[in-house]
């Protein structure tokens, strides 16, 4: 099967290519490019076309990779935000996801990045790198016995429910329109979300972007959360309003942020951009707080995460060329979730 893979660096090509060369046999195009309405047409032909997290597959998009042959889109990601379903459907169009890679890569990213925030290593890490060893300004505190609010409590987020809970023996109080009774019986209690907003210490945020999750976190939310309190997003950057929380940092009512994610980070994260100017005034503002950590969508970069997103999206184009069903497709019933 011909296969056109957007959005690669060589750490996909790589991965890819010895999966591939494991037990499937596809015929693999790389192409280093997000693919966008200008980059389609280098997809012509391609009955599969691979994508990332960036990747448009906008009702446009879809109607040009319909018209020159393209019948499968195969997601190397868990979400699919990015991805008209409904016109893919029309189109005839099956999509593929990967829906659990590692969830260990993220959830153990996820606590790093909430330990860093909580005693400041990051600001630590960056001072001795200039010989300046004074402990002002990194006065942290304990996450023992502090409440840590999840949204949503998948493979990903469940995950970290418990960490904090049996490794540093918080309270965790976790919120999602389906609730995991194994989760609830280990000792984590569900409660409404804007209980749990304003009673967390630390809220991370776990659930996928919907229309009803974009921008969750606003400037009523970041109004009733606990002052001072930290906010964590490895998730998806359309979750936080990114202004509103400049704002609730300046005010001091946002105690800390570390994301991984972030909503304009399509032509940003993935590059070496060290050497142009970044005309996201929003991002160069977050940059400037101390008590920011922003990283670059790393929380699922491990070996095993990568192992697994390529045999798990290889394995599904090896179904659909032999006419088999698809387990990672994305249904219909994956547009509309159930109401909160």
């Amino acid at each position: 099967m011909r296969v056109v893979v957007f959005s690669t660096k060589s750490y996909d090509r790589d991965t890819l290519t010895r999966c591939n060369a494991a037990g499937h046999g596809h015929d693999l195009v790389f192409q280093e490019p997000r693919l966008t309405s200008e980059t389609s047409p280098l997809a012509d032909g391609f009955p599969v076309v691979c994508g990332f997290v960036n990747d448009v597959f906008d009702a446009s998009v879809l109607e040009r990779l319909a018209g020159h042959g393209t019948r499968l889109v195969a997601l190397r990601a868990a979400g699919f935000n990015n991805v008209d379903l409904r016109a893919a459907a029309r189109l005839g169009i099956a999509v593929t996801r990967v829906p659990a890679y590692s969830p260990h890569a993220v959830a153990e990213f996820t606590v790093g990045l909430i330990l860093s925030l909580a005693r400041s290593i990051h600001r630590a890490y960056a001072r001795t790198r200039n010989n300046n060893f004074s402990l002002e300004g990194l006065l942290g505190f304990d996450l023992h016995g502090r409440t840590v609010g999840v949204v949503g409590t998948g493979r990903i987020g469940a995950l970290v429910a418990r960490t904090m809970a049996a490794g540093f023996g918080c309270r965790v109080l976790a919120h999602d329109v389906r609730q995991d009774p194994e989760l609830a019986g280990s000792g984590v209690a569900y409660v409404a979300l804007p209980q749990l907003i304003a009673k967390s210490d630390v809220l991370t945020l776990h659930c996928p972007l919907t229309p009803a999750t974009r921008h969750l976190v606003c400037d009523g939310t970041i109004a009733t959360m606990k002052r001072g309190a930290l906010l964590v997003n490895t998730s998806r950057g359309a979750l936080i309003d990114a202004e509103a929380v400049v704002e609730g940092l300046k005010a001091g009512q946002l105690g800390g942020l570390a994301m991984d994610v972030y909503e304009q980070e399509a032509d940003l994260f993935f590059e070496d951009l060290s050497d142009e100017i970044v005309h996201d005034d929003t991002l160069q503002r977050l940059l400037m707080f101390p008590n920011v950590l922003v990283t670059s969508h790393q929380a699922f970069f491990t070996q095993e995460a990568l192992t697994a997103i390529a045999e798990t999206t290889l394995s599904s184009i090896t179904a659909f060329a032999r006419g088999e069903k698809l387990e990672s497709a994305v249904t219909q019933a994956l547009i509309q979730p159930p109401p909160t």
